[in-house]
């Protein structure tokens, strides 16, 4: 039965999702905005939040943590280094999404993923 389940599937095993999601927040961090399909970037908002929020004290605890989730040291030292202090003063909603409009060959909706504290320059595609 599927009670109260809330989690996309995104047509993936629990795994291959895991990943799909993690290496989508590491390149948010390095690349500061990416662009995917709007389901994605929903999904990764909310993971990339929840760094942004563990982040914040930043101890030795909450990096070790977050070294865990993203397996990157270095995604994770510019996510304490840089996007933390971009987002200080927030109580949360620290990422937007912008959606694009449809992709050319498959008609899925596109979307900008990219952190609240950079100004928008959005291109129609």
């Amino acid at each position: 039965m599927r009670h109260r389940a809330v989690r996309k599937k995104l047509g993936r095993s629990s795994s291959h999702r895991q990943a799909l999601v993690t290496g989508l927040v590491c390149n948010l961090i390095k690349e500061r905005r990416i662009t995917t399909t709007v389901q994605k970037a929903k999904i990764a908002r909310s993971l990339a939040e929840k760094m942004v929020t563990m982040a914040r004290p930043g101890t030795l605890s909450a990096r070790r943590h977050a070294i865990s989730l993203l397996h990157q040291v270095d995604v994770v030292e510019t996510l304490f280094a840089e996007i933390v202090p971009i987002c200080e003063g927030r109580a949360g909603g620290y990422t937007r999404v912008l959606k694009l409009g449809r992709r050319g060959s498959d008609g899925s909706e596109m979307a900008l993923l990219e952190w609240v504290g950079r100004k928008t320059e959005v291109a129609t595609a």
